[in-house]
């Protein structure tokens, strides 16, 4: 498979859709991105990586680290996670209040902002140092360890973070958060600030995509099955409210961030990650979208 070439088409061909949509406005860091921005990066899982455009350029990778946070609360306290948080995709709103109201502070998933604040409270309770741990973690599942926290675009999130606070609250009020409610949305917001270029993110998917083999980066193991079911889980609820779209137009498990990011996995083959900033109404990349559909479509690799 010449994927190379195949990116390369792939550009071609989604270039009438890279003025379409708008960044996320509604994070003041955010809206100062480059919004004509396109990367790609396939990593195989024979060790081959495959790039094209702004690949190599880091950028806020906002929901995609709930992945990386579901890894490690497996990790720590395996199956009673989901006592906590559900399995099921949402239907609704990524920071839907009414959803978590309506079912007593149960996170329909750990991908919505409700259920990563669940992540984010048990990794305070669990980690020695959570911030420095987390990061350490990335740094090592990336093979990068100049990666970091951009603490303007946490800061950015956090002074308009109204509706996080309001899910907080509520999660408190449930009792479903442990720690102090500032300091869980304090950790909440430097996570998703973490930045990433397209070639960070494939390498850190790649274990994902190596699902026959126990995940074992960064002192984190999971079994063969732990990986599966998280790749389960980003199939069904990694696109917020647009899942079902993704599945049919794509057909791979991953997860999407309102920085524009988004990395997928082809069980047993690659890993990839594609990032545009411009998002359509349900807060994905429509050039990254794009881009993952032609892929599987030029390729005929899906999960389908």
């Amino acid at each position: 498979m010449n994927y190379q070439q195949i990116l390369s088409e792939i550009h071609e061909e989604i270039k009438p859709y890279m003025h379409l949509g708008k960044v996320a406005d509604y994070i003041p860091a955010l809206e100062r991105v480059n919004p004509d921005q396109f990367g790609i990066c396939i990593t195989t899982t024979e060790g081959e990586s495959f790039m094209l455009g702004d690949a190599t350029t880091a950028f806020s990778i906002q929901s995609i680290t709930k992945v990386f946070s579901l890894a490690l609360c497996l990790n720590i306290v395996g199956n009673d996670l989901w006592n906590r948080v559900g399995k099921e995709p949402s239907g609704t709103a990524f920071n839907s209040l009414i959803q978590l109201e309506v079912e007593k502070g149960i996170p329909r998933n750990p991908f919505i902002n409700a259920g990563a604040l669940v992540l984010a409270d048990l990794l305070l309770t669990h980690l020695p140092s959570a911030e420095a741990d987390y990061l350490a973690y990335i740094r090592s599942v990336s093979n990068n360890h100049t990666l970091d926290y951009n603490r303007e675009v946490a800061l950015s999130e956090r002074e308009t973070g109204y509706l996080n606070a309001a899910i907080a609250n509520l999660l408190k009020h449930h009792g479903n958060l442990e720690n102090d409610i500032e300091r869980v949305l304090h950790f909440y917001f430097l996570q998703c600030s973490i930045e990433m270029s397209c070639r960070d993110l494939s390498e850190a998917f790649l274990p994902f995509a190596n699902h026959k083999y126990a995940f074992s980066p960064g002192d984190v193991n999971l079994t063969t099955s732990q990986v599966k079911r998280i790749n389960a889980i980003m199939q069904t609820c990694g696109f917020y409210d647009e899942a079902g779209e993704f599945s049919y137009r794509v057909g791979l498990p991953g997860k999407s961030g309102v920085g524009g990011g988004i990395a997928a996995v082809y069980p047993g083959r690659y890993s990839v990650a594609v990032w545009s900033p411009r998002l359509n109404a349900k807060g994905n990349s429509i050039m990254g979208m794009r881009a993952l559909e032609s892929l599987t479509t030029r390729t005929e690799e899906s999960i389908f």
